[in-house]
């Protein structure tokens, strides 16, 4: 029987030009008017460096405006969002990580941020690209 090859991770791979993301300077003002009008609900946070910090979902944003800034908008214009703090962590992975792995990952989050070797923010690898994946190669039949 011949071994299937390796999946390469990095045909699923949306880089980084073609995915939404935030500096961690951003105010939390302008992060909900960003990810209000690009219609996102979780992003990636990247340093200066273009390094992958963390992600931070609009549900983290609601609880920091409701808990801490009081629903004050003037607050908002003035607060990081690295200042707001997450709910639970979403997981990233560096760009040589095995196709099960990921597959544990996606099981979690609508989408796993690669990493380069030294940290940096590549891209995404989307939970929908990969089930077309699997649905093309006949993982499981939905008829």
């Amino acid at each position: 029987m011949k071994k299937k090859a390796p999946i390469n991770i990095l045909s699923f791979l949306t880089p980084k030009q073609y995915t939404f993301f935030v500096d961690g300077d951003i105010t939390v003002r302008a992060f909900l008017e960003k990810a209000d009008f690009h219609k996102f609900t979780v992003v990636p946070v990247l340093d200066e460096e273009g390094k992958y910090v963390n992600s931070i979902s609009e549900g983290d944003v609601l609880r920091y405006i409701k808990n801490d800034a009081n629903f004050d908008l003037g607050k908002a214009e003035n607060s990081l969002i690295s200042e707001v703090a997450r709910h639970r962590p979403y997981a990233y992975a560096k760009v040589n990580v095995e196709f099960p792995e990921l597959l544990r990952l996606l099981l979690a989050q609508n989408f796993v941020p690669l990493i380069d070797d030294r940290g940096v923010f590549i891209g995404i690898v989307k939970r929908s690209t990969v089930m077309e994946f699997l649905m093309k190669e006949g993982a499981f039949d939905l008829k």
